[in-house]
């Protein structure tokens, strides 16, 4: 089960006794400084957490796998993830 936008707040809120309506607007601000940074091209690092890297993705041929017709994809940008040490440590202990 997913980590739901409503159950992170209510985290947030109990750990740091502010209001539910407080929490959220906190949330809303990191998640909209997140978006900006990745969307302005830049990577994001959060020590101890991981990194947020874009990465351009060139124009190139693909198939249709419905079809099997030949198309043009389109050149994009997309986000890719990699954890910290840290967290890798944490999700497999030894």
């Amino acid at each position: 089960m997913s980590l739901t936008k409503p159950q992170i707040v209510a985290t947030i809120s109990e750990a740091n006794g502010f209001t539910k309506q407080r929490s959220l607007e906190i949330l809303e601000d990191l998640l909209e400084i997140v978006k900006s940074t990745l969307a302005s091209g830049e990577d994001l690092l959060v020590s101890g957490f991981g990194r947020f890297c874009v990465k351009e993705k060139r124009r190139r041929l693909g198939r249709n796998p419905f079809t099997g017709e030949k198309m043009s994809i389109t050149p994009r940008r997309i986000v890719t993830f990699k954890c910290s040490g840290r967290l890798r440590n944490d999700l497999n202990p030894r």
